[in-house]
């Protein structure tokens, strides 16, 4: 018995490399003198080649040639290695040797070769690094017309982009002359196997969502503008890999439903995995039902929105009672049946009602902000009636609008809730509030931002494209100038994940529960980790407003003396006018004393309404203690143990699952294998109920109890500012009165002299001389009272200008 070997050789500059492969092929026969086909590989091959793959039995099947074992060069005549002996059966001996021909004749080449028999092969060397994958099409494809074959080929010719998998080379088998592929090689895998991490079970995280949308729309806008249809778009048909910036770019391939199909063109063949395919294909292709429709390009949207819902929730948007692949009848009824709006249904119950979801379940990780986003996107595209269902141009626009924004993480202080603003890099500050407001229901005018200790000021013309970058970790802290009661995040409870163990022995069911125990003990880990973010930015925020009200206690404080320091003033230069006035009035009648006598209750007004900022000191303790306690909280809340506590679980659970895998697949276990089994179930029941504990006894309770002290701070918090915004608005009207009457001083005192020359007009001589006497004083307390009252004047200046700036650095108070 034969093994037939491939190995693919490809030479040159990167960019002709898919002109230049060469192709050899060998059979591997334990009785054949081995040496001497390695070191006939070691003269045929030329240096400088840049990489290779070989391709197992697993994927080439048995061959069924005997004789010669050769290398084939194209361009060269065929080489005899050795003769062989009688055919030998040991098939395990046959592998090795192929594999130690295959591994020694890619050390010739200065490479490494990396083959497991359970999937693609490859070759990596260390002269390019380049990786590259054998695709090998199964009997049943082979049967097909020479004209569908062929297809594959011919699309994947046409198709040049990052995000569809590239075609290196089409290559014939030299025994039976069929066509195998090599390709583009994808270290990370498909998107489905991904989603098949218990990490995952629920969906992927919103940032790497957000790369799959991205890459997925790419590719099939790619698609469309060469005219071809895919036809079996699923998680298992994207691929992943890893770039060099070590972000993950996902890829389309499995071109061998694809065909070229224009925007208004219909085809008839049925093509597609049943999960995912368009109700009226599904009727045809599963149900075996007549269907006289052609189908046209949108069959590809309905495929794109199952696989679009299956990457955000990690389940099947349409389950019927037992699964989609056993209840065929009742899988056709949901699909077709779906409400407008409708993005999933399910059926809890056989024969039971269909319950039609209208939103994103509460385990997905996306934000409110993308899911308002995405949603109304896959009730559009997972729709039936394909007359009523989107086109490609209104789904690339709509997809692209999303990509096309930028975040803006908002952390709401009197919530408690972070928030995601997906807004475009040209939409202003009004657009912002109103879409902060549409997701914590604070109006406008009612939002105060904070960042990185410091107020933040929104200029309503300022564009986003400026606003401070942000993370989950630094968001805009966003505090609302009414009382607002903290919101608990939004969870499911995860008891309700956690999966009992069947008591009896059963690898296959044993290991499916292990999956769900660190599925649910994945989900656990996340709501714990967003309790403890949410409480270290609740105290970040307070320590951010509660050094603001510090300082604004000191600013009011300053603007409270000079308020006093200024009445003081104000007090003293009107007792002098008064006296000036009253001299005159000794001797006639001066009607300005009454006016001066109104200035004198104005002024007592004012001092006794300054009375009240007394309670200024008392607002600066409360904030003082306000800080110690926050700073106490912060302090505590960094030796908080209990995610590294269900880490260290998490560890110990994914080594028993990864040993629940490799046990799946014997068929039996031995004495000592079922005692380990068993214990190892036994550990991972533990292990679970810990984690639960931990969440339940320590996260969670330190969560509300963190809200309901978080709720007593905000009151404070918010009574604080209140009243503060009151004695500003004092301090404000007593400035504006003190000015009013410094008014009314220097007309008293700009109409002095003008008295005084009508007093001389009218009086004796004798009476002149007394007067002349009194003038004199007059005049020197005039000049005394005229120095006093400019530095009055400037004192009242200097204190409005530091009304202005309070007001303009502390604007809601």
């Amino acid at each position: 018995m034969y093994i037939q070997v491939f190995l693919y050789i490809f030479e040159g500059p990167q960019e002709s490399r898919a002109l230049s492969y060469s192709l050899f092929s060998l059979y591997a026969n334990p009785a054949l003198p081995g040496g001497a086909e390695v070191r006939k590989v070691k003269e045929d091959l030329v240096q400088g080649t840049a990489g290779a793959c070989f391709l197992p039995p697993a994927a080439a099947g048995r061959a069924e040639k005997t004789g010669v074992c050769t290398f084939k060069r194209k361009g060269k005549q065929e080489v005899a290695v050795g003769q062989p002996e009688e055919p030998q059966t040991d098939w395990v001996a046959c592998v090795e040797l192929a594999r130690g021909l295959a591994d020694q004749a890619c050390q010739s080449l200065g490479g490494k070769l990396s083959c497991d028999l359970s999937r693609e092969p490859t070759v990596q060397f260390q002269k390019s690094g380049e990786l590259v994958a054998v695709k090998v099409f199964n009997n049943a494809s082979y049967m097909r017309p020479q004209e569908v074959q062929i297809r594959e080929f011919e699309v994947l010719r046409k198709l040049n982009h990052q995000n569809i998998v590239k075609l290196f080379a089409v290559e014939e088998i030299e025994s039976c002359k069929q066509k195998v592929l090599v390709m583009e090689y994808c270290s990370g895998g498909s998107l489905l196997s991904l989603l098949e991490d218990p990490e995952n079970a629920f969906g992927l995280s919103e940032s790497e969502f957000l790369i799959v949308l991205h890459c997925v729309v790419a590719g099939m806008n790619h698609l469309r503008q060469n005219g071809v249809v895919h036809r079996d778009i699923k998680p298992g048909n994207i691929m992943r890999l890893v770039g060099d910036d070590n972000q993950n770019i996902y890829k389309l391939t499995d071109f061998g439903a694809a065909r070229e199909l224009d925007d208004d063109e219909k085809f008839e063949s049925v093509y597609g995995t049943e999960e995912y395919l368009h109700p009226d294909m599904y009727k045809r292709a599963v149900l075996k039902k007549p269907q006289q429709k052609a189908y046209g390009v949108t069959v590809d949207l309905w495929s794109i929105g199952v696989t679009f819902y299956h990457a955000a929730t990690g389940s099947l948007p349409f389950i019927p009672f037992g699964g989609p692949r056993r209840n065929k009848e009742i899988m056709y009824k949901i699909t077709t049946e779906k409400p407008t709006g409708a993005i999933a249904g399910t059926q809890e119950q056989e024969s039971g009602a269909i319950m039609w979801t209208y939103e994103l379940p509460i385990t997905c990780r996306l934000s409110v902000g993308l899911k308002r986003q995405l949603v109304p996107i896959l009730a559009s595209i997972l729709e039936a009636n394909q007359e009523e269902c989107w086109g490609f141009d209104q789904f690339f626009a709509e997809t692209n609008d999303i990509l096309h924004r930028k975040i803006i993480h908002v952390f709401s202080l009197s919530q408690a809730t972070m928030h995601k603003i997906y807004i475009h890099s040209y939409n202003t500050v009004p657009i912002f509030l109103e879409d902060v407001f549409r997701q914590t229901n604070i109006p406008p005018h009612h939002q105060e931002y904070f960042f990185e200790g410091y107020s933040y000021e929104l200029e309503p013309n300022l564009q986003a494209h400026r606003f401070p970058k942000t993370t989950e970790t630094c968001p805009l802290i966003m505090l609302s100038t009414e009382l607002r009661d903290a919101v608990m995040l939004r969870y499911r409870d995860p008891a309700l994940e956690f999966p009992k163990f069947p008591p009896k022995v059963d690898v296959v069911a044993d290991c499916s529960t292990a999956k769900g125990v660190l599925t649910a003990t994945h989900q656990t880990l996340r709501i714990s980790q967003s309790f403890l973010q949410c409480q270290e930015l609740m105290l970040r925020g307070l320590y951010w407003v509660s050094e603001t009200l510090k300082l604004e206690c000191l600013r009011i404080l300053e603007k409270k003396q000079g308020v006093m320091a200024t009445l003081s003033r104000l007090q003293r230069e009107e007792m002098k006018v008064l006296l000036l006035y009253e001299t005159i009035a000794g001797v006639g009648e001066v009607p300005e004393i009454k006016g001066l006598a109104e200035l004198k209750t104005r002024l007592q007004a004012v001092e006794e309404i300054s009375k009240c900022f007394q309670s200024i000191s008392d607002h600066q303790s409360v904030v003082q203690c306000i800080l110690s306690d926050v700073g106490k909280k912060r302090s505590q809340i960094k030796e908080v143990r209990s995610i590294q506590q269900m880490e260290a679980c998490l560890d110990k659970m994914q080594l028993i699952y990864n040993q629940f895998k490799k046990t799946r697949k014997c068929r039996s276990l031995g004495y000592n294998e079922q005692q380990i089994h068993k214990l190892d179930k036994v550990n991972l029941g533990h292990l679970a109920k810990k984690v639960l504990s931990v969440f339940q006894d320590n996260c969670l309770q330190q969560y509300k109890a963190a809200l309901l002290a978080h709720g007593i701070i905000m009151r404070k918090v918010f009574d604080l500012k209140k009243s503060l915004k009151k004695l500003n608005r004092s301090l404000t009207s007593c400035s504006a009165e003190m000015s009013g009457c410094q008014d009314c001083l220097d007309k008293a005192l700009d109409e002095l002299p003008q008295r005084i020359l009508q007093g001389k007009t009218t009086h004796s001589a004798p009476t002149q001389v007394y007067m002349n006497q009194k003038h004199q004083d007059m005049v020197f307390g005039m000049q005394e009272l005229q120095d006093q009252m400019k530095i009055v004047a400037h004192n009242l200046q200097l204190n409005n200008s530091i009304i202005q700036r309070l007001n303009g650095v502390a604007p809601g108070l």
